[in-house]
């Protein structure tokens, strides 16, 4: 199967092919994100309307939703220009008032004739003591009153869209869905209670009542963990693919590690030592490494990849250590030259800022095979850059480098290893949508000499109380950072912000002692800022949040943010992680401005009660979603119509078994149930990696 198949041609025309359905709706479709007939079956009514036919309005709850037969009793004109036109009617038991704001009276005498029985349908409430309903959404013949529905579904609109015409394309594009083959293993399907793909669709947009729109109903259970399901699938061939291009066993000898092991100040902890042995076994094996390395602030990941490289050089091969940022990359370089030292191996960092010569000069290191290890920014990517023998790629993710590149990476040498590094600990349920195509190892130990940081919320209120602990702890030798708030979008509002905090504080603490690192600053003077402060000439660093990856002062024991309360949690946490490094107690003071929002409240409390960050991001995720807690813009963290990553964590984890399953007993998707997985790949718009399936 090449090409997209036949039987899902009609969900894939252009929208204009539905009935009613112009350019100009077509345009209106497009800025909900609905571009053919197939995204309108994904798009599932919100919430729905009762519209079960009552007697009479007598006794019932106002203001609500009514539906009752009538008889026409009275027109009343409007006095003047775009007033109300009064139609009273009565029903079995009671007499009402529907009003019509600039309405032709001539249409509404048709539409309602005197003596006509009519069904109508609105939302009821009293004006004056009286009962009205004010544009009733329906006013049907008797006749034609049971098309309509007992209980109607609400859609998401956009501006210029009704729910009629929604409902209406809707149902055209319901026409057109194809009764496709089963892709769930059927016993996995009758454990769930899943109806069959076409009659899940019906049943989700035509709800009988509000039970059936909810995510846990049978019906759209199912289409949610079709999208998961989906997307396991597309992770898996990914991960499959990188395992069939053939690896290199990398086995190392074990004397460079041990150089470094005998030159550490303290032994390794348990979950290093469990997850070096998990990546030796990965490397040593004839297939592709595609591992994740997820520890908590401090954990010590940088060692552990490490130990990953000096294995690839042992092995007689090349590594690189990928960061973000240029900032990052210097840190790692700095961090890592005495490791590198001890081991004996030469280590080289290439950023965007070489030019000319010395730049050539690296280049011809790296190809001859001179440089044992590489620390580098996406600088690496370039065509020119090109190993002598590249073994291992490590990038330190900070959730920057999606799946294409972390394929083209390892694309640099024939069979490259990858082990990617993310200090954000990631809650199972975004791991598995982001990371599903990769092994995960965990450290969740924190090294001997990492002091607990003591964390404390202080409202903005007692500033000059900050200030005066700041210039104690200063004079007795201790370094702190400053972190001012991102307050607007605006980057010229926040460099205000901190540039002020930046001249108060030097007003209060003296010349010299205060430093200033900012996002808009050129590289070489953030760099040279950071330098002076990691060297002890500065004592307090006030700095936007450009400081919350990496950066590294053992001496720097206090951490002020201020307006805590507009940070995420994960972000305050790894601020927090920035201290703690030394021997010394360390304090994070979360300055607040009262009062605080219920929200703000609970997201300050848990930071104060707990510095576990699996539970911390577990907590940001339910708090604030998926998308905001890793930007999904920058995460590749797929965007589900249906499903929902933060709620349906089991059900993720239930496709990604499934996914799992299917390809070891079909690699090539030759089975009944491949072939309709592969039908549901082009359906799910996955098609990218039908092109990775085995083939033979």
């Amino acid at each position: 199967m090449s090409g997209r198949p036949e039987v899902l041609f009609p969900l894939f025309a252009d929208l204009t092919s539905l009935p009613g359905v112009g350019e100009r709706l077509q345009k209106i479709f497009a800025q909900m994100g609905v571009e053919k007939p197939r995204d309108l079956l994904f798009t599932l009514p919100h919430s729905g309307i009762d519209r079960a036919r009552r007697a009479t309005i007598q006794g019932l709850d106002t203001p609500g939703v009514v539906t009752v037969e009538v008889e026409v009793l009275e027109h009343r004109r409007p006095r003047r220009k775009g007033g109300a036109h009064v139609v009273t009617v009565r029903d079995a038991g009671a007499t009402f008032r529907l009003v019509f704001f600039h309405a032709r009276p001539d249409y509404l005498e048709r539409l309602l004739p005197l003596g006509a029985r009519r069904v109508v349908s609105g939302r009821l409430e009293f004006f004056d003591g009286a009962p009205q309903i004010v544009h009733p959404d329906h006013v049907l013949d008797p006749a034609e009153a049971d098309d309509l529905p007992l209980f109607e579904p609400v859609y998401p609109l956009t501006q210029g869209l009704s729910q009629k015409v929604m409902r209406k394309a809707v149902r055209a594009a319901l026409a057109r869905a194809p009764d496709l083959d089963e892709w769930i293993d059927e016993s996995l399907r009758a454990r769930e209670g899943w109806p069959r793909w076409r009659v899940a669709l019906e049943e989700a947009h035509n709800p009988l009542t509000a039970a059936e729109l909810a995510p846990e109903w049978p019906a759209r259970q199912r289409l949610a963990f079709d999208e998961f399901y989906a997307h396991q699938l597309a992770l898996a061939l990914a991960r499959a693919h990188l395992r069939r291009g053939k690896g290199v066993a990398l086995v190392g000898d074990g004397r460079l590690r041990r150089k470094v092991l005998d030159s550490l100040p303290f032994p390794l902890t348990g979950a290093q030592r469990r997850a070096i042995a998990e990546i030796e076994k990965d490397m040593a094996a004839p297939r592709r490494m595609n591992r994740l390395l997820q520890g908590d602030v401090g954990a010590g990941k940088t060692l552990v990849a490490f130990m990953a490289l000096l294995i690839a050089v042992e092995a007689g091969r090349q590594g690189v250590l990928m960061a973000p940022t240029e900032v990052l990359a210097r840190q790692h370089y700095a961090g890592l030259g005495p490791l590198a030292a001890a081991a004996g191996v030469r280590l080289e960092i290439l950023t965007g800022r070489d030019k000319g010569a010395e730049r050539r000069a690296k280049l011809d290191a790296l190809r001859t095979g001179e440089v044992d290890i590489l620390v580098g920014t996406h600088a690496v990517f370039q065509d020119d850059v090109t190993f002598k023998a590249l073994g291992l790629a490590v990038i330190d993710e900070q959730h920057r480098f999606g799946v294409a590149q972390r394929m083209r990476l390892s694309g640099k040498g024939p069979a490259v290893d990858v082990l990617v590094m993310t200090a954000t600990p990631i809650p199972r349920s975004l791991a598995l949508a982001h990371y599903g195509d990769m092994d995960v190892s965990v450290l969740d130990e924190k090294p001997p000499g990492r002091t607990p940081v003591a964390t404390a919320l202080v409202p903005t209120t007692r500033m000059d109380d900050v200030i005066e602990r700041l210039r104690h702890a200063i004079a007795e030798g201790r370094q702190a950072y400053w972190v001012c708030p991102l307050v607007e979008e605006s980057e010229a509002v926040d460099l205000a912000s901190a540039e002020e905090r930046y001249k108060a504080l030097s007003a209060a603490l003296g010349d010299g002692v205060v430093g200033l690192v900012h996002g808009q600053m050129p590289p070489a003077e953030k760099d040279a800022a950071m330098a002076r402060f990691a060297a002890g000439e500065t004592r307090v660093l006030v700095a936007t949040t450009v400081i919350e990856v990496g950066v590294d002062v053992p001496n720097a024991s206090i951490m002020v943010v201020e307006r805590a309360e507009i940070f995420g949690l994960a972000q305050l946490h790894q601020l927090r992680g920035r201290v703690g490094r030394g021997a010394q107690k360390s304090t994070c003071l979360l300055m607040y401005k009262p009062p605080l929002s219920e929200t703000a409240r609970r997201r300050l409390t848990i930071l104060r009660e707990t510095d576990d960050g699996f539970r911390i991001a577990e907590e940001d995720l339910a708090m604030r979603g998926a998308g905001d807690l890793i930007g999904t813009v920058q995460s590749g963290l797929p965007r589900f119509r249906i499903g929902n990553i933060e709620h349906q964590t089991a059900l993720m984890a239930l496709a990604q078994n499934a996914a799992r399953k299917l390809l070891h007993d079909d690699p090539g998707l030759q089975s009944p149930a491949g072939q309709a997985a592969r039908v549901l790949l082009w359906l799910m718009e996955e098609d990218k990696s039908i092109r990775l399936i085995a083939v033979g």
